[in-house]
């Protein structure tokens, strides 16, 4: 248990020794070697005794036990034994003044009773105690410990300024706090710019040479506040201050340095407007009304120099309509309507060309795998094909600024990510780095406005990512940073990439992560991890902690990208429309048979997690195929298709539609049939695994409903379902210590069922 968070506090109400007196929840905050931890104390009475809890919400502890409560002549006293800490405190008023001791030192702490609301049923949330001793099952003698693998790198999130004057990254403290730090390049000097409080910072980037941005929302609501700040933590602006709001950047301004575009729903919460604002004042200007929620626009092009030149419409919810405003033209065009799932978007307009009006687009209107083309919108023509390939969707287009925009490289994601080099400096580049660097994968993540210095940074399957610099005129790299020093290349596992049909004939790509004893031969226990989404979304080769965890405590672990899943055209993604919980759950469990049939996997030993909708699988998975599975792990899963709909965010809402023609329309009486079939809360009898459920309390999308509903109906048909909520969490746990509690206890759990 982290120092951090062994602090015992007193809590004291009363002047007498009624303990109806000190019953309740109690809040203070205990300043301590400069660090503050706002302390929250659960007293309850039963059986005439005092028994209490101390929750730490900035390190994610929630219910830990105090081993003594006592509370005699206005003095309450409390202890944790194991922590070697005590409290005594006096009651005073409405406040409890006191002293808590540890190691010798004593430092003060006043507290007041606080009124806490907590979402969801805590009753069924599994004690601190109890996960701590489910995580202990999986103690050994292993060469990394989960730290190794999900604590954040002491560095991170390297970016270049504009003008290549500073270098900035996130730095981690001793308590977990990432600040965004600056250092000068020409001199060393290194000073910080944001400190990170008790929100997380969820990502930050230059604006400008003198101004940073960053992003943040509250204890994971999804509801992002856009904050600018000087270099030197001054003038620091909240450029979204508004409660409720989702803001999000849509393009940063090169050409006119002290603006953004950004998209808010502030004045209507079920659609998004983009609005210019001046990074340094706040000031915003709204450049788009949209006013019909029923049929919101989903999207907007902007080009380098802040000019709306076309946008994207939901129609009826089905279809989308597609607005354009030809160079010199009064109004937007209906340009063309096709159906939500086609793909035409712009992904930059042509600016080496004469004509404002040529873009590359991202289309298969007229194909199933995307490409891109150069497209006219003046005389809606395709000026030619500019990259495609066979089996794969096209995604990436790179251009260079400096250059006059013509293209550096183009490329896909196939079974690894490819890149094409295509202009004589790129193809430098790359030929650099792929000889230093063979059998990796390396993303340019940062360069300067003159492109005369790049950041690049290299990973693979068993590499999490080193950051190097490279300086254009000499073709030199440099090592910047190595983000997980400790885990050594040599210890990872191979993800090896996996083709299989399915029972009804359709080829699914996938991936397999294997232990040492699976690559030599040995069968082993497996874990199936289906991905979030689901439609759209897709598995990636690349540097896993979760899989490589999972590797060295012995396990496999197989991803696959079932129908519906992004990447692999048009009919692949339709393919799994209406079929989530059915064909799509095929595709899986066909999965675990090819790994069977492989010999890597014991058909006897394996074991289902995912999240989000990975999690709604893990349920149906134990569902439809209870004899398949040995036990699940839901995290942050969908369990009732009705209930799910009923608790769509604001925003979601007016894509109803669409959502009903990826999952199923509950308005259609035989879709509504299909829902409760795949709704995993109607068929709980047949679940017999035992199930571990994990969940961040302030999701938006997947409400702690979900959950709750869950771990009651299977715990009263005696199936063993540890429950772990985290109050300070959304949809997923961004959280360093949380992340780190709950992949401890998976691996006790899977320790005690897998075998």
């Amino acid at each position: 248990m982290k120092n951090s968070i062994l602090i015992a506090v007193c809590v004291i109400l009363g002047m007498t020794n009624s303990f109806a007196q000190i019953k309740g929840d109690w809040k203070g905050t205990l300043e301590l070697q400069g660090v503050s931890l706002d302390l929250i104390f659960h007293i309850t009475e039963k059986d005439g005794k005092l028994k209490g809890t101390m929750d730490v919400p900035t390190q994610g502890a929630m219910g830990l036990p105090l081993t003594e409560v006592k509370f005699e002549n206005s003095l309450l006293m409390l202890s944790q034994t194991q922590a070697g800490i005590k409290y005594e405190g006096t009651l005073t008023g409405d406040k409890v003044e006191g002293e808590f001791l540890q190691g010798g030192m004593k430092f003060p702490l006043n507290l007041e009773k606080a009124i806490l609301s907590k979402p969801g049923d805590t009753t069924l949330v599994s004690s601190s105690a109890d996960l701590a001793a489910l995580a202990l099952l999986a103690d050994g003698n292993y060469k990394y410990k989960v730290e190794d693998y999900f604590a954040r790198p002491k560095s991170s999130s390297f970016q270049l300024s504009p003008n290549g004057k500073y270098l900035s990254y996130m730095e981690k403290d001793d308590q977990n706090k990432r600040h965004v730090m600056i250092k000068e390049i020409a001199t060393g000097k290194i000073a910080r710019a944001i400190e990170e409080k008790k929100e997380l910072i969820r990502g930050y980037g230059w604006i400008n040479d003198n101004r940073l941005v960053y992003v943040m929302d509250k204890g994971g609501d999804e509801n992002y506040h856009l904050y600018a700040v000087d270099l030197d933590g001054n003038n620091n602006v909240d450029l979204t201050p508004y409660e409720g709001v989702q803001a999000s950047i849509l393009n940063l301004l090169k050409e006119q340095k002290d603006f953004m575009i950004i998209s808010m729903n502030k004045d209507n919460k079920q659609v998004f407007e983009p609005y210019k604002v001046n990074v340094n004042t706040g000031e915003l200007v709204k450049l788009f009304t949209n006013d019909d929620p029923a049929n919101p626009i989903a999207g907007y092009d902007f080009d380098k120099d802040g000019n709306l030149r076309g946008y994207s419409k939901m129609q009826n919810g089905i279809n989308q309509q597609y607005f354009y405003k030809v160079n010199g033209a009064a109004d937007f065009d209906l340009f063309h309507t096709t159906k939500w799932d086609d793909s035409f978007s712009v992904l930059s307009f042509n600016y080496a060309s004469e004509n404002p009006d040529d873009a590359y687009v991202l289309t298969n209107l007229d194909s199933d795998k995307a490409r891109i083309i150069l497209y006219d919108f003046k005389t809606k023509n395709n000026l030619k094909e500019i990259y495609s390939n066979e089996d794969f969707d096209a995604s990436i287009l790179g251009l260079s600024r400096k250059r006059n925009w013509e293209i550096d490289y183009l490329g896909y994601e196939g079974e690894k990510l490819l890149i094409e080099p295509i202009s004589t400096v790129f193809k430098k580049i790359y030929a650099n780095v792929t000889k230093q660097f063979p059998n990796h994968q390396f993303s340019i993540t940062g360069k300067t406005d003159n492109e005369d210095q790049y950041l690049i940074l290299v990973q693979s399957d068993k590499l999490y990512g080193k950051y190097y610099s490279y300086y254009a005129s000499s073709g030199k790299l440099e090592l910047l940073y190595d983000l997980m020093p400790q885990l050594k290349e040599e210890d990872m596992a191979e993800m090896r990439p996996i083709k299989f049909e399915t029972r009804d004939g359709l080829t699914i790509h996938g991936y397999i992560t294997l232990p040492k004893a699976a690559v030599e031969g040995k069968k082993v226990p497996l874990v199936v991890n289906p991905h979030g989404g689901p439609q759209g979304i897709r598995d990636s080769w690349g540097f896993n902690p979760e899989t490589q965890l999972f590797a060295s405590r012995g396990y496999a672990t197989l991803q696959v990208n079932f129908r519906i899943s992004g990447g692999y055209g048009k009919e692949f993604l339709r393919a799994g429309f209406k079929q989530i919980g059915r064909k799509a759950m095929d595709d899986v469990e066909d999965g675990v048979k090819y790994a069977i049939e492989q010999g890597w996997a014991d058909k006897d030993n394996v074991a289902i997690y995912g999240g989000s909708h990975g999690g709604y699988a893990t349920l149906m998975g134990l569902i439809k195929t209870p004899d398949l599975y040995k036990a699940g792990v839901d995290y942050v899963g969908v369990s009732n298709i009705y209930t799910f709909f009923e608790s769509f965010p604001e925003y979601w809402k007016p894509y109803k539609e669409m959502i009903k023609e990826i999952w199923y329309d509950l308005d259609n009486p035989e879709e509504a049939i299909i829902a409760k079939e795949v709704s995993p809360v109607f068929h709980l009898d047949r679940i017999k695994a035992p199930l571990f459920v994990v969940q961040g309390a302030n999701d938006p999308r997947v409400k702690i409903a979900e959950s709750d509903q869950i771990v009651k109906a299977l715990r009263d048909k005696g199936v063993d379902v540890p429950y772990m909520v985290k109050y300070d969490e959304g949809h997923g746990f961004a959280k360093e210590a949380n992340s780190i509690d709950f992949y401890k206890s998976m691996l006790g759990f899977f320790s005690k069922y897998l075998n």
